[in-house]
């Protein structure tokens, strides 16, 4: 077996996601320096939370999440939606000024109080894990003096 054996490609990996932290690092402490959010409790846990989770569908590795890497949250999330639904779910959170998701936008719509479409599938998701929507069994019987 050679010596000189070429194992650029998982180093120069290793240091893409090592150089993507650091920078989603850097934005999350501007946020925790930042007066405006100074009264949201567990701020640093959550933007930990955050920045795994934008990492997770980051696709590229370019520090931005795509349409293809929207996509894939809403269906990991079970909540598939349209490329044109899609769309507008970027514009909602990007304001229209860009294609992609960057993570201070992501974090700027997860800790603000507007209600974007995208946050509030990210919140249900973690709530709705543990509890079933549906009742089991056949739905109860009524009388026709109950109806409306």
């Amino acid at each position: 077996m050679p010596s000189n054996k070429n194992t650029q490609g998982g180093k120069a990996f290793g240091l893409l996601k090592e150089q993507q932290r650091q920078r989603l690092e850097e934005v999350n402490q501007e946020y925790l320096e930042d007066q405006k959010y100074r009264d949201e409790e567990d701020l640093a846990e959550k933007l930990e939370s955050l920045k795994n989770k934008y990492a997770e569908f980051d696709l590229n590795d370019q520090g931005d999440i795509d349409l293809m890497g929207l996509k894939r949250m809403m269906e990991k999330l079970g909540v598939p939606k349209t490329h044109l639904e899609l769309k507008k779910m970027i514009v909602e959170v990007t304001g229209g000024s860009s294609n992609t998701i960057n993570y201070r936008d992501f974090v700027k719509m997860m800790l603000g109080k507007r209600s974007a479409v995208l946050k509030l599938v990210l919140i249900f998701e973690d709530k709705a894990n543990g509890s079933a929507c549906k009742p089991d069994g056949p739905p109860p019987k009524r009388d026709i003096a109950s109806l409306p």
